[in-house]
């Protein structure tokens, strides 16, 4: 796990710099490799999103993007990857 990684995880709320911000998601269904994989796919291919880290064994997926995310959007792309979104971490 990264330090950004892990700084999310302690913190429930959005954290935002200038130019992104990173909100750590709960998904339910992931898991193995492949299954994080699916999940990393789908939400790349979300507008503004740089970068998601998606770990099967918490169950917990990182995302940073330039903008605040449409949890709906995120909502869709963990669905169209097979998976079920809880909500926020």
């Amino acid at each position: 796990m990264t330090q950004a990684s892990a700084e999310a995880l302690r913190s429930p709320l959005p954290r935002s710099t200038p130019m992104s911000t990173t909100t750590v998601y709960k998904v339910s269904g992931m898991t193995c490799g492949h299954c994080e994989s699916a999940v990393r796919e789908e939400v790349s291919a979300l507008a503004g999103v740089s970068s998601v880290e998606a770990v099967a064994a918490t169950g917990l997926v990182t995302i940073t993007a330039t903008e605040p995310l449409d949890d709906e959007a995120v909502r869709a792309a963990v669905d169209e990857a097979g998976y079920e979104l809880s909500g926020r971490a």
